[in-house]
């Protein structure tokens, strides 16, 4: 094992710690938040089974934004769901064996996604860069991360069409990862560039606005069954003293 495959397997491990323990310490935060009143906006749901398919909705086909802004819709759809068939494609690296039917698709699949995770992120500057209010209200994080994203996508691209790499020990390596049996890291540049942005998006994930993904899911405005136009149930905040002083 050379010193480079082991600064690479630790690398690695110290990213997914950092993801896993950083994504499940802000979930228990969101969880824990204190919401005291209902502020759904209304008219919202008035049952759990609808309050649920309204977070469904939020969550898969962006309902919200699409009410919001269409435009940003196409290009925060193209970018969610290519990124899902990225995910998809590179399962064939931490799993093994796969069934049939994957191998007859996941090619089609992640180059669509990387495509069109391509799209996305370009459209969603262009957005930044060239809508005055946005551009405005626009930090630095907000370009990093689309700029990270957009490296990632274009070097794993870059690797597919261009710079054929050593597929065989890619997967040997990934798969000793997922296994906790690590072998040596293959020794292509430019895999090793597209590895190493990987990492870096592991650890920057929980404390950036990517953390969206778990957040939407306690977004009161979403999450509320909307009681203010009940009649049978009175809102009582908790942090409300019902005891006479």
């Amino acid at each position: 094992m050379t010193s480079l495959s082991m600064v690479y397997i630790i690398l690695y491990y110290i990213a997914f710690a950092i993801l896993l323990g950083g994504f499940l310490f802000k979930i228990w935060r969101f969880a824990k938040t204190p919401a005291p009143l209902v502020i759904v906006g209304t008219p919202g749901a008035k049952s759990g089974i609808g309050t649920a398919a309204r977070v469904a909705s939020d969550a898969l086909l962006f309902r919200s934004l699409f009410r919001g802004n269409r435009w940003i819709w196409v290009g925060a759809y193209c970018f969610h769901f290519g990124l899902l068939f990225l995910i998809f494609r590179h399962l064939r690296y931490f799993v093994w064996p796969l069934p049939m039917w994957y191998s007859q698709v996941e090619q089609l699949v992640g180059v669509t996604g990387g495509i069109m995770v391509v799209i996305g992120i370009v459209w969603l500057l262009g957005r930044r860069f060239f809508h005055a209010r946005t551009r405005y209200i626009s930090a630095f994080s907000d370009y990093f991360v689309l700029f990270l994203l957009l490296a990632i996508a274009a070097s794993g691209l870059l690797i597919k069409f261009r710079v054929r790499t050593d597929i065989i020990a890619v997967k040997t390596f990934m798969l000793g990862l997922a296994r906790l049996h690590p072998q040596p890291v293959p020794a292509d540049p430019w895999f090793l560039l597209h590895f190493s942005l990987v990492l870096a998006l592991l650890v920057y994930f929980p404390f950036s606005k990517l953390m969206h993904a778990g957040g939407i899911f306690f977004s009161p405005t979403r999450n509320q069954i909307d009681w203010t136009r009940s009649t049978e149930r009175r809102h009582v905040s908790p942090f409300e003293n019902t005891k006479s002083a």
